[in-house]
């Protein structure tokens, strides 16, 4: 008896037209630490996680889950230009699947609605990036947890 073959998450939602812009970590760095820009005023982190959410994530980041967002997207949209919000950076593990995914269908949705001010972005080399980099980004994190990292680290080894 043979298993069906499972289909991903996406392949019930339309393949987004955009491609995803990725934002350097350095730039997401100096947002952070800037006194110019303030994240959920100038801009909104979002981590896609859904299971792996363990180890941290980067501090001041909402969690709306990748397999859960196509919908709320109109929402999302709408929340960020009341506040007049100018960028939006998704992220995952490494934000190749998930991250850039979610940025594209962002951007879908921004150019649907004629909006020149407001950007999507995915976060370049997703939170993994973000943690192998460390030194100040480390400081920028919640809930880290170096023994996570080191352990998948090993994992993949």
């Amino acid at each position: 008896m043979s298993v069906p073959e499972q289909k991903p998450w996406h392949a019930s939602y339309p393949k987004p037209v955009s491609t995803a812009v990725f934002l350097p970590q350095e730039t997401v760095l100096e947002w952070m630490e800037s006194s110019e820009k303030v994240p959920g005023r100038d801009f909104v982190l979002v981590d896609l996680r859904r299971m792996d959410h363990e180890g941290g994530t980067i501090r001041d980041s909402i969690n709306l889950p990748a397999q859960t967002m196509y919908h709320s997207i109109p929402a999302l949209y709408n929340l960020l230009t009341a506040a007049g919000v100018q960028a939006i950076v998704f992220y995952c593990g490494s934000s190749q699947g998930r991250g850039s995914r979610a940025a594209a269908w962002m951007q879908d949705y921004i150019m649907g609605q004629g909006n020149d001010k407001l950007k999507s972005y995915a976060l370049q080399g997703g939170i993994k990036g973000w943690v192998k980099t460390g030194g100040r980004m480390l400081g920028l994190m919640d809930g880290y947890t170096a023994d996570i990292w080191e352990k998948e680290e090993k994992t993949k080894q």
